[in-house]
């Protein structure tokens, strides 16, 4: 009986020693290609449009890669972690609010504030670095994610998806996605695990990254509603207590900038209205109604056949999201991005930055719609990878995000 048992405990050793090395290496191996691809495409448009003297999207005072690299609104977070915040909003002659720091959070300038004086003082050297690093967390930990609900092959195949994809640079420009992601991953994958002591704090301070934690907080009264009907007693009452004081803290900390912003300038409404100052260019000057700025963007620029053309977007989307196999990702993984899409539609004006705020529903990647057989997910990966130049042009020398 020994003899047969002890191989057993070896296989079984062996396995979880596997799995949990393939944990970091098959991510961090997929990251570094996506990496050596983005470079040598970030790369050789900057030789070429620096040779050609091409305008773009960059910090030109001291022209480099690391400045092109911290391109358009990378400026607003190197005030932030060189200046801090003002403390009063600018205004034109008219008194409309300008756009300013204060839509932009904190945590990923200030992160960089802190790597700038390894890296010899400069904001676009260490906005760089940080993003990089915080790309390979992201995709470590998306790997994970996915493959904690589908398996390996759906994670490898998602985690290359992202990091090639038509939004890949963004793992390693001055921006803040990287962090967000890497940050919101996390959170999510110890929902999956039923961690919840961790959810709140990656929450709160993915709440100061970027904008969208709220739907983390849909996410976990969703799940909430779920294990208590569904598992009962088993769903032990000190679980249920951290489930729920967590999504409170969340959803504070999601809505707490604004009450920042009013505060520390003393302008009642002081982010809104920075928000809406980068609305002026696509549709003028507008109220804020929620689940509206699709629609108003739409009847703007398109018309009444605006109005059609979202309201086709919007029924796909529910299409999509009702499908089984993007369902099969589970309860957490489809609420948190069912509610991050319902999140852009209500409060985000589409405009080119579309792409990369929808790096969130990253996740969705795994399952069968992108990935059921090898050559869906090869034919995705080469679509992607072909997008990204093209954004790439289009992002820094035509239209800024």
């Amino acid at each position: 009986m020994t003899d047969l048992a002890e191989p057993t405990r070896a296989s079984r050793l062996r396995s979880a020693l596997e799995a949990r090395h393939s944990g970091w290496s098959v991510p961090l191996t997929v990251w570094l290609a996506s990496r050596a691809f983005s470079t040598l495409l970030l790369g050789s448009l900057y030789a070429v449009a620096t040779a050609a003297g091409w305008p773009f999207a960059s910090y030109r005072r001291d022209p480099s890669f690391f400045t092109f690299s911290g391109s358009w609104d990378a400026s607003f977070y190197r005030t932030i972690a060189e200046r801090g915040y003002p403390t009063t909003i600018p205004v034109d002659e008219a008194g409309h609010v300008l756009p300013n720091a204060w839509a932009f959070l904190p945590v990923f300038p200030w992160l960089a504030r802190v790597v700038m004086p390894v890296v010899g003082g400069s904001f676009w050297i260490a906005g760089v670095l940080v993003a990089i690093l915080a790309g390979a967390g992201a995709c470590v930990v998306l790997y994970r994610l996915v493959r904690a609900v589908r398996d390996d092959r759906a994670a490898r195949w998602a985690t290359a998806l992202v990091a090639f994809g038509p939004t890949g640079f963004l793992f390693q420009v001055a921006y803040a996605e990287s962090l967000f992601l890497l940050l919101l991953f996390a959170a999510l994958l110890a929902l999956v695990r039923r961690r919840y002591r961790w959810i709140a704090p990656l929450g709160v301070v993915a709440a100061f990254t970027k904008p969208g934690v709220l739907a983390l907080a849909v996410a976990l009264a969703v799940h909430l509603v779920v294990r208590w009907v569904r598992d009962g007693p088993r769903f032990r009452w000190r679980d249920r207590a951290v489930v729920i004081v967590s999504g409170m803290l969340v959803a504070a900390a999601g809505l707490a900038w604004p009450v920042v912003a009013s505060a520390v300038t003393g302008r009642p409404g002081a982010y809104l209205d920075t928000e809406l100052s980068w609305w002026v260019g696509f549709v003028g000057r507008q109220p804020f109604v929620p689940l509206t700025p699709w629609f108003t963007m739409a009847r703007t620029w398109l018309g009444p056949a605006g109005i059609v053309l979202v309201v086709a977007v919007l029924a796909s989307a529910g299409w999509f999201w009702s499908r089984r196999s993007v369902r099969a990702l589970g309860t957490d993984v489809w609420s948190f991005s069912a509610a991050y899409a319902l999140y852009l539609v209500a409060v985000f004006l589409p405009q080119q930055s579309l792409p990369r705020l929808l790096m969130p529903t990253a996740p969705l990647l795994g399952s069968d719609a992108f990935v059921r057989t090898r050559r869906r997910a090869v034919a995705w990966l080469v679509v992607g990878m072909c997008l990204q130049p093209v954004a790439v042009v289009l992002l820094w020398f035509l239209g800024y995000p």
